[in-house]
């Protein structure tokens, strides 16, 4: 019930923006189509709610689409909102997302740490979050310690900015999206197009070919394949770098030069230009910031909001993997 509420709310949320043509609308229709088709799939991430990007009275629609498949527990709700690309750095100008995402995907493959957990066992995950209040400017800092358990059976401790709670295991017959536990992980594909094909597979489609994917399943893709790598910071070896290097086929991917870290380095950044979605609009998986030479991967920049109306406050929301382990129970530190 408690979704079926969510949705009550959200779709007597007004945005003041004008109301949406019959383009936009034909689109968010197939989206929602896409995500009520596939009941048994339910979409549980670390962070309380995929932040999506909302914008006018399409968010309503695609909110209320998002949270067939959404799980949303815990915590409060957040959207994510486009922002401003940073000013250009010269030397970055003509390098493709691919190009960054291959780099990526190759220092992953020559530096990731990798693990090969018991089924009994947990993942132990430490994350720096800093927020910055977009209009005071004040600045805070979070510590995220996660405990996952391996195989799924067993309840898990997650936080969200500093806040924390018990999430229970899964049950019998419930699939999630992205995968947590590592029986699963292991069986997704470690070649990028395969692992593409996967993800329409795990939505219900039946592509036998990239060629024959729309805009609506590119998202979907898109979708996947970010919360994948932003919500499951460990991972089977050689996934990682597949996740990358098919991030870096999904159409509309783009670079963002000149983007800052948590620890204030600048990088370059990986977008996704939604097409399903109103022009302007950023959708989840916000900027993945790289090292501009070497591609190590540097965190997340993404928007987070709080409140409602003229007590609404924006963050900008900066992430990075502090350290992570392997751990034989709960609350248990390396």
């Amino acid at each position: 019930m408690r979704d079926i509420d969510e949705l009550r709310e959200l779709r007597d949320f007004d945005t003041g923006a004008p109301p949406l043509d019959d383009e936009t609308r034909r689109r968010v229709r197939a989206r929602l189509l896409t995500a009520v088709n596939e009941p048994a799939v339910r979409v549980r991430p670390h962070r309380p709610l995929l932040r999506i990007a909302l914008s006018g009275a399409l968010a309503a629609v695609v909110a209320g689409a998002v949270l067939v498949a959404v799980g949303d527990d815990h915590g409060p709700r957040t959207h994510h909102t486009a922002e401003p690309p940073a000013t250009s750095a010269p030397a970055m100008r003509n390098v493709s997302a691919q190009t960054v995402l291959k780099g990526a995907a190759a220092y992953a493959r020559e530096h990731e740490r990798t693990a090969s957990p018991r089924d009994d066992q947990f993942i132990y995950t430490k994350e720096i979050i800093k927020e910055t209040d977009q209009k005071t400017g004040v600045t805070k800092s979070y510590v995220d310690e996660n405990w996952r358990s391996v195989d799924g059976s067993k309840r898990s401790w997650v936080m969200e900015i500093g806040k924390g709670w018990w999430t229970p295991p899964l049950k019998a017959d419930e699939r999630i999206w992205p995968p947590r536990d590592w029986g699963t992980l292991r069986k997704l594909p470690t070649d990028p197009k395969r692992l593409i094909l996967s993800i329409t597979d795990w939505y219900g489609g039946r592509a036998a070919s990239l060629d024959d994917l729309n805009d609506v399943e590119w998202s979907n893709v898109h979708f996947s394949l970010a919360g994948l790598l932003e919500l499951v910071p460990v991972m089977p070896e050689g996934l990682r770098p597949a996740a990358y290097e098919a991030l870096g086929m999904v159409p509309g991917v783009k670079v963002v030069p000149g983007q800052k870290d948590a620890k204030g380095r600048t990088g370059v950044a990986i977008t996704y230009d939604d097409p399903t979605l109103p022009k302007g609009s950023v959708g989840f998986g916000g900027y993945f910031i790289f090292d501009p030479v070497t591609y190590e991967f540097l965190g997340f920049r993404d928007v987070r909001t709080s409140g409602d109306g003229a007590a609404m406050k924006t963050y900008t929301q900066l992430s990075y993997l502090d350290s992570w382990a392997v751990v034989d129970r709960v609350k248990q530190r390396p």
